[in-house]
């Protein structure tokens, strides 16, 4: 009987030896855009800081293609040991849902949620060479001459893209949008003026509004950017109620064990509560969600909100799912 409990000990305490010895071996975060991006930049900050202490260290792995639903489906097919993670962001964790007739994989059934990173608000961005200097300059342009204001973004179905339709549609104005390769290119036609407007991701606009390039005429932000205290809301100047961001979150296969997302989360917490980490992303442009809105639970909820919100949106506009 003495050895019988000693044998149920002995490998009690060899599971918990093993469960304790996660990971075993590198993490890996997707990234499903090529490096040097918006989203390949903040992740990289975040698996930096996460591994701080850690027993192995968080890779960043680039996958591009097709606006980010290859990377998405690679971590929807892969083993869900807990050594892949995906890096979530609206355009195919949410969009990408109205933007294809059939995607490789399903957003809110293929992945376990596990964090939420801070959002990106977007800002309404101009020449500046004082053609639009306000807001209410621009559009009282599009009422009076529709189809004659046009809007860059980085692409059909971007987050750019996506916001300028829903601010079009909310206002009902017809402007003409205009599709480029990538926010640089569509950043660089705002600069010399062949373009009248975009609605750009706040930590890119910033240093080029900091520097007098570009105009900023209103964010999307349910509060003024304390890096842009003078920039009002389109909220609190034409359209009461109006927010969207870029938005971004840490995502597992679904059945990835539960032990896995635990310490996920645990290094994300850990993460967020270090307060000079925290500054330099508010510093960037980016706001930070509420605790209570960052967990597993909040980000899965989310995900089904945007889901349903930005198919309406991508119907609304008359967007043709590719």
């Amino acid at each position: 009987m003495r050895s019988l409990v000693a044998i149920v000990v002995l490998a009690c305490a060899v599971c918990a030896s093993a469960r304790a010895q996660y990971p075993e071996r590198p993490v890996t975060f997707v990234v499903p855009f090529a490096a040097g991006g918006a989203t390949d930049t903040l992740a990289r900050q975040f698996a930096d800081r996460m591994a701080r202490g850690a027993a192995q260290p968080i890779i960043v792995e680039n996958v591009a293609g097709a606006g980010g639903t290859v990377g998405a489906a690679r971590v929807a097919k892969a083993k869900p040991d807990g050594y892949t993670f995906l890096i979530g962001h609206v355009g195919y964790m949410a969009a990408a849902a109205g933007l294809y007739k059939q995607l490789p994989y399903d957003p809110a059934r293929d992945f376990d949620a596990v964090a939420r990173f801070p959002d990106t608000p977007l800002v309404l961005i101009a020449s500046s060479t004082g053609r639009y200097p306000k807001l209410e300059a621009l559009v009282d342009a599009a009422r009076k001459k529709p189809g004659t204001v046009n809007v860059a973004n980085a692409g059909v179905g971007s987050a750019g893209h996506l916001v300028a339709a829903l601010f079009a549609s909310a206002l009902n104005l017809d402007v003409v949008h205009i599709a480029y390769k990538g926010n640089a290119p569509a950043l660089t036609d705002i600069l010399g003026g062949q373009v009248d407007c975009m609605f750009d991701q706040s930590n890119t606009a910033l240093p080029q509004v900091r520097g007098g390039k570009i105009v900023a005429l209103a964010t999307t932000a349910k509060k003024r950017l304390p890096q842009m205290p003078d920039v009002p809301t389109v909220d609190e100047t034409l359209l009461p109620g109006f927010e969207a961001a870029t938005w971004y979150g840490i995502y597992a296969p679904r059945g990835t064990p539960r032990e896995a997302i635990a310490w996920m989360v645990a290094r994300f917490n850990d993460a967020m509560q270090d307060e000079a980490f925290t500054s330099r992303l508010v510093g960037d442009g980016y706001v930070l969600v509420p605790p209570e809105a960052r967990g597993p639970e909040a980000l899965a909820a989310h995900t089904q909100r945007e889901i349903v919100r930005w198919k309406k949106v991508i119907g609304d506009a008359g967007i043709a799912p590719q």
